[in-house]
């Protein structure tokens, strides 16, 4: 049951013609005020089973009328008024308002799995004295708090004092590493000050006998005052607090919570773990960061965000060094290299999905959704709307935040019929991160009718992730220009406001889209869903092309070699993660698919002779699926008994390195030229050679 609301006559609605895009068997009731006078219709629709209301500003009151009902139906919720119905193209939204009903009316897609935390409420507090324990103070009672004092007493902790009752510890030094995440975060420190506070009874005796006044009621020694006379020392007496002969000591702790109020943060990433938070010296951002902390206490789940394949990843093979994409691109320092694939720490991770994006074989996967899932959701999208009859649809991808947010204030800017809002062919599709939409999806997208897609993100999206969104924009850009798709088919939008998002949309001019959609599915294998997206669009080109030169750093091209300089060691094979390069099985030879190679470099970086080059190319031709010999060689065949075991440049190669070395006089220079076995016989049958056994002790 679909419940439509023209929201008290400010949006034109056609059940009818809705019906008939959505392939209903009769037209669709339009409400004027579903949610007042006519709530009984929405509560009758209850009754018959599963009801999508086209509504999202009172998705609370429906959700409890249905709580309240006691009927079993799903409720969902989709917003047509702010993404359509309010727009100066409003007349023309129906086939948009059609598309995203039938969106919404899919199923949910399948969960994933979750990453747990569990934090006991452990703090540790950190910064100067003065503001450390005033916040320590405060949430002592809600949280089972610690403090470190991290500056020296004096002028730059001028009123400082540390609270008459120990009700909590309270440590001094140097901060040397903050590592972690919620519930399970170690923190390193160096403690240098002549005073160990954990032992210090607070009794005030090294304050009255110190000359220079050098020591405050933060108990620490400002160094830069004190003189040496060690009367502090003394009147510390027995307890043993004071030490100035102490070395520097390493120190470390556990704990589930960190408020970091140093002027500059022990985690320096963009976006940093769950259960820190540092919000330098504004007395306001401190309060909310402590609020924010007191709610951490139990234990919470999030969803596993990605999905890892190390038998494809292109990162390294034999400590030599191949594609470092993912890990250059993570904003959290989730991704760490980890031997000849790379490990990812899930609780860490943020799901921005910009390792996916990057990722030049499909070994990192974003799966939150899945691109199963959105494309499913995109077919059906954009099928609804072209069915509608609406023409050159741009898909605008968001995030459920800020760019959710930003979508609604345009569209109570606008002037139903007049000006404003979205325009009627610019269709918004909601996504957890924008950064996670690689070319797999943009060229899916194209491939399904779409003429433009759009990615709007946030600001600290586009500066994370933007560079390299852009990137992969244009590769793909590059390869629909050259078949002859004119126009800009892909974009990055980081408006500041909703005029300057209103202003962006409303410039967007339409772009060349393909004659016939395409019917295939997108699969969660990168390569397999740009195979058959490229496939699509190549044969529907309107300048079809063989091939297309692409800037460094795109996933497709091939592999040049030396045939000089190669000598058949293949090394090259072992290395590649992809089986884009292959030996001759039973014959000298090195081949090559081009359609495998992802143009990580590992098969350069690992090649003795450099004789290995890589050129970024997109191959449409029937030959990228062959087998190509990039060199192949004369078998060199064993001067003993014959058999084949190398090449003829391997063993010249070798006789001319090595032909001089006093280890192969005499007749060790012929086995150079023999095959393991007739090796082994012939040192076995020469007596006059010297061995091991030989050698006296």
């Amino acid at each position: 049951m679909i419940k439509l609301c023209d929201c008290n006559g400010s949006m034109a609605l056609d059940g009818k013609g809705l019906a008939i895009a959505l392939k209903l068997g009769a037209p669709i009731t339009i409400h004027t005020q579903l949610c007042r006078r006519e709530v009984g219709a929405f509560n009758d629709a209850l009754q018959g089973g599963d009801c999508l209301v086209a509504c999202t500003q009172e998705a609370p009151l429906f959700a409890e009328l249905a709580e309240h009902s006691g009927a079993k139906a799903e409720l969902k919720f989709v917003n047509i008024r702010e993404t359509a119905g309010w727009s100066g193209e409003a007349r023309q939204a129906a086939p948009k308002i059609a598309a995203l009903l039938a969106m919404a009316m899919l199923p949910e897609p399948e969960p994933v799995p979750g990453v747990s935390y569990r934090s006991g409420g452990q703090l540790l507090i950190i910064g100067p004295a003065d503001v450390a324990v005033q916040w320590a103070e405060r949430l002592k009672d809600r949280l089972e708090v610690s403090v470190l004092v991290t500056n020296r007493a004096g002028a730059e902790n001028s009123g400082a004092e540390l609270p008459p009752v120990r009700s909590y510890p309270v440590w001094s030094g140097k901060l040397k590493s903050v590592s972690g995440y919620l519930g399970a975060f170690e923190i390193g420190w160096e403690q240098a000050n002549p005073i160990d506070l954990e032992v210090c009874t607070r009794c005030n005796a090294c304050i009255h006998a110190c000359p220079e006044q050098a020591i405050d009621f933060s108990y620490q020694i400002d160094l830069a005052k004190c003189k040496s006379h060690r009367a502090c020392v003394k009147a510390c007496g027995d307890i043993g607090a004071i030490d100035f002969a102490r070395a520097a000591r390493a120190r470390s702790e556990s704990f589930d919570l960190v408020l970091d109020l140093g002027a500059e943060p022990g985690i320096k990433l963009a976006q940093p773990p769950q259960g820190y938070r540092a919000p330098g010296r504004d007395p306001l951002a401190q309060a909310l960061a402590a609020a924010e902390l007191a709610q951490l206490v139990g234990e919470f789940e999030k969803p596993k965000f990605f999905a890892y394949n190390a038998k494809i990843c292109a990162h390294s093979r034999s400590a030599k060094a191949g594609c470092n994409n993912c890990i250059d691109t993570c904003s959290t320092g989730a991704i760490s290299a980890d031997g000849d694939g790379v490990k990812v720490e899930p609780h860490l991770c943020m799901g921005c999905g910009g390792c996916a994006t990057v990722c030049p074989s499909g070994a990192m996967t974003h799966v939150y959704p899945r691109v199963s899932e959105l494309g499913r959701r995109l077919k059906i999208l954009l099928a609804t709307y072209c069915g509608a009859g609406g023409k050159d649809a741009c898909i605008l991808f968001h995030n459920a935040g800020t760019s959710r947010e930003l979508i609604a204030k345009l569209g109570r800017r606008a002037q139903p019929g007049k000006s404003g809002g979205l325009p009627a062919r610019v269709i918004p599709l909601e996504v957890h991160s924008v950064a996670a939409l690689g070319m797999d999806t943009l060229l899916g997208a194209l491939a399904y009718g779409a003429s433009q897609v759009v990615l709007l993100a946030n600001e600290q999206e586009a500066d994370e992730y933007g560079a390299a969104v852009e990137k992969q924009m244009r590769h793909a850009q590059t390869i629909v220009s050259a078949l002859g798709y004119t126009g800009m088919h892909f974009k990055l939008l980081a408006p500041q406001d909703a005029a300057a998002l209103e202003q962006e949309v409303w410039a967007l001019t339409p772009a060349k889209s393909v004659s016939k959609p395409a019917t295939f599915n997108l699969s969660q294998e990168k390569r397999t869903t740009l195979e058959f997206a490229l496939e699509h669009l190549a044969a529907l080109a309107p300048t079809p092309q063989d091939e297309i030169a692409l800037e460094p750093g795109a996933p497709w091209g091939r592999v040049g070699v030396n045939r000089d300089t190669c000598t058949l060691c293949m090394a090259c094979v072992g290395a590649c993660p992809a089986s884009a390069l292959l030996d001759g099985r039973d014959a000298p030879m090195l081949k090559f698919i081009e359609r495998n190679c992802v143009q990580c470099g590992l098969c350069v970086n690992t090649c003795p002779e450099n004789a290995i080059t890589l050129t970024p190319r997109l191959l449409l031709t029937p030959q990228v699926k062959a087998e190509q010999v990039l060199n192949e060689g004369v078998p060199f065949n064993c001067v003993r008994c014959g058999k084949p075991f190398g090449t003829k440049q391997m063993i010249d190669n070798m006789l001319g390195k090595l032909g001089t070395h006093s280890m192969f006089s005499g007749g060790g220079l012929a086995r150079l030229q023999m095959c393991a076995d007739c090796r082994v016989i012939d040192m076995m049958e020469n007596k006059s050679e010297q061995t091991i056994f030989g050698i006296e002790s």
